[in-house]
């Protein structure tokens, strides 16, 4: 089994004391009590636990009466009260398996955990129960649709009454005058900004009648007088500040926001609505940034608090909005002239004049389209107190410039419990060759601070050895649970992969990305598809990945002498970078010494292990080969056929068939790393794979969006709040 991992372990709430009661009495008691071993002491402490919890409950009954302080549990009796209608799925809510729900989860932010507690949420938002009046009153208007959105589903969106955009046949006698003057009209071929969005949840051009109701699952219409849409935008903008931008080596003057080299579209910062009744725009929802759009609007969204923002030769002044152009930067084509900056917010590239090109770096402020909180980021990360812990920072201001250098001086001045967290204070890129030597006993975090997202490069630094992160046990005789425990939390790591080796004890890796094929080419393909991003050789880890991002897993060890190692993936994606690929075995694609357990995982890749102790609500793209089939088990889970696993349940596509085999299979809407779509489910994809999992939400990596429950609950509540004979219908924008 897989030892505690303290380091990553949530901090629990500190109990009451059990001697409050003991207290009270006269000292003379206290004294004969300690003489006769304390049994009093030990009688009044089980009194105070159960005095707490009398308390605790009274105060909560009080608590329930209220709509935002009342248990989830709750919430559907409050709401039955005022009539509240629950939302699709509620019952699986009651039944389903609890999970532990921590800082961060649903129930402390209202956006998503996991477990029970949060798919309660998902189908009786407390925001949704408490409003349940309010929205009565204004039943029918187009800004209590997009209120419905973000408290149903935590949904971005824009309402469009689609009637009035429907080309209207004129009188000859009121042509050209009254409300109605111009919906007959042609197009304006001059007017770009109108076409640029033409199609979309911006559009303002009339067009003649569609007979399609915008409500149809299969291609949706709605220019009706009576249609109305609801455009949603699925995919979050996630804030990337003072990152370093890429340099493309044949050229010092072209760049890439990403600092991996590949295109990335750049996003709009969404910025709050004014007033309740203001309906949304393209500034409150995190829309693609295109070139029309910047250029019409480039004081809007260039500059510090905006959407992007360039700073070069280390100034912290931007580079001035005058200087600023927009331009079609596809295959570098376009040459700015001297002193000017052009920017590609599609491609998420920029140029420089050739003779004003910086001469030591660029670093960017931006922000991109992402499916989740998931793998490095600087969204926020929940993270245990360790006191106890040695804290060196490292970054700008701080006392280390290096990790190493933080990491020699934990390493001659350790404390007393021999834990050290290495903490990285900025976003930007380290270059160095990292090798962590560890002794019995060690605890090592290196993990980014909150708010940032660092990237460690790793690059060919020498000739004649790898290059790897290198994680080493010096010690080989030691008690198990004296071996060291590294953590890594919060970090992009790119160019090389980990090498773990020796005794060691857990090795864990949490909201991090390590690249799938080590680097990114600028449409996204991987630089190095063969490579692994994880080699465990010859070593006791137990490795544990949880809500990261990572390539191939490649297992070395001695199948005879040693126990097989431990590997648990949660709420993960392990690419291969191809179905065809190998995810996770020994070299020369033979098993893995290795035990899986997966838990709420995309695997895109064919699997070669010992055993897998659990697979639940995950996704195997490619074959699972197993070579010991008597222990474990497989439940809700996409295996593909001719896969050789422990015994199943409720997987796809046994429960489907061999008929349907072809049609029950998943679909993505992106496959690359560094998409904005990576890892989602295609809105094609089979009932059986979106509505897969045993709680009803979709298979994979983004179980917890629990998408299905809040797709269901916002068309409840269009039919339930829009007017009688309207045709309202959800148009998904990303």
């Amino acid at each position: 089994m897989c030892p505690d991992v303290e380091l990553e372990t949530p901090a629990a709430v500190a109990p009451r004391d059990p001697d409050g009661l003991a207290e009270l009495l006269p000292r003379w008691h206290r004294l004969r009590d300690a003489e006769e071993g304390e049994p009093l002491r030990a009688l009044l402490a089980v009194i105070a636990e159960q005095f707490d919890r009398v308390r605790d409950g009274v105060a909560q009954s009080y608590e329930d009466l209220f709509v935002e302080t009342a248990a989830p549990w709750v919430l559907p009796y409050l709401g039955d009260l005022v009539g509240y209608r629950t939302l699709p799925g509620h019952e699986r809510s009651e039944a389903g398996t609890p999970r532990a729900a921590g800082p961060g989860s649903v129930l402390d932010t209202g956006l998503y955990g996991g477990g029970r507690d949060a798919l309660a949420e998902a189908v009786a938002p407390r925001r949704d129960v408490a409003a349940t009046v309010a929205h009565r009153r204004r039943k029918g208007t187009l800004h209590l649709l997009e209120e419905l959105a973000e408290q149903v589903a935590d949904w971005p969106s824009r309402a469009v009454e689609l009637s009035r955009l429907v080309a209207h046949t004129q009188p000859v006698k009121l042509y050209g005058s009254g409300p109605r003057g111009e919906r007959g009209r042609l197009v304006d071929l001059r007017d770009g900004a109108a076409l640029a969005v033409a199609g979309g949840p911006f559009e303002q051009t009339a067009r003649t009648v569609d007979v399609r109701r915008a409500d149809s699952r299969r291609r949706q219409g709605g220019r009706t007088p009576a249609g109305v849409a609801l455009f949603v935008w699925r995919l979050r903008a996630q804030a990337l500040t003072s990152a370093p931008a890429y340099c493309i080596d044949r050229a010092r003057n072209l760049y890439t926001f990403s600092l991996l080299g590949n295109d990335t579209p750049l996003v709009t910062r969404p910025v709050p609505e004014p007033s309740p009744a203001h309906i949304a725009a393209v500034d409150n929802v995190p829309a693609f940034i295109t070139r029309r759009l910047l250029h019409d609007r480039l004081a809007d969204y260039y500059g510090p608090g905006k959407s992007l923002v360039i700073r070069r030769d280390g100034e912290d002044r931007p580079v001035p909005l005058a200087d600023v152009l927009v331009a079609d930067l596809s295959d570098w084509r376009y040459r700015p002239r001297r002193g000017q900056v052009a920017v590609d917010p599609e491609l998420g590239r920029i140029a420089f004049g050739s003779r004003s090109a910086p001469r030591q770096g660029v670093q960017v402020d931006y922000h991109h389209a992402a499916g989740a909180d998931l793998g490095g980021g600087e969204y926020d990360r929940d993270r245990a107190a360790r006191p106890d812990a040695t804290v060196l920072r490292v970054g700008p201001g701080q006392p280390f410039q290096r990790i190493m250098d933080a990491y020699r001086a934990w390493q001659q001045d350790r404390g007393p419990g021999r834990t050290g967290i290495i903490e990285i204070t900025h976003s930007g890129a380290h270059q160095e060759q990292l090798d962590f030597d560890l002794d019995p006993g060690d605890r090592l975090e290196l993990r980014a601070a909150e708010g940032t997202r660092p990237v460690i490069r790793l690059l060919d630094w020498y000739s004649n050895r790898p290059d790897a992160l290198n994680i080493r046990a010096v010690t080989d005789d030691c008690a198990p649970h004296e071996r060291p425990r590294i953590t890594l939390d919060g970090l992009l790591v790119a160019g090389r992969g980990i090498n773990v080796t020796g005794p060691m004890g857990a090795v864990v890796v949490r909201h991090s990305t390590l690249v799938p094929g080590w680097s990114l080419e600028p449409e996204c393909a991987p630089h190095s598809p063969d490579e692994p991003s994880i080699v465990l050789d010859r070593t006791t880890a137990c490795l544990r990945i949880e809500h990261s991002i990572l390539g191939t897993i490649e297992v070395i060890g001695d199948e005879v002498s040693e126990d097989p190692l431990d590997i648990h993936l949660r709420d993960s994606i392990l690419d291969a970078t191809g179905h065809d690929r190998t995810a996770l075995s020994a070299p020369d694609c033979r098993h893995a010494h290795a035990v899986l357990h997966l838990h709420r995982t995309t695997v895109i890749g064919e699997v070669r292990t010992h055993a897998v102790r659990i697979a639940e609500n995950s996704i195997l793209t490619g074959k699972l080969h197993v070579a010991r089939r008597g222990i474990g088990c497989l439940r809700f889970c996409y295996v593909p056929p001719g896969s050789r696993t422990p015994r199943r349940h409720r997987c796809q596509p046994d429960l489907a068939g061999p008929q349907q085999a072809a049609r029950v299979r998943p679909l993505f809407a992106g496959e690359r790393y560094g998409t904005p779509w990576y890892g989602l489910l295609a809105d094609r994809c089979a009932e059986e794979i979106r509505r897969g999992a045993d709680d009803g939400a979709e298979l994979g990596a983004f179980h917890d969006l629990y998408r299905p429950q809040r797709e269901d609950g916002l068309r409840a509540r269009l039919a339930e709040y829009t007017p009688a004979g309207t045709d309202a219908g959800i148009f998904f924008v990303t």
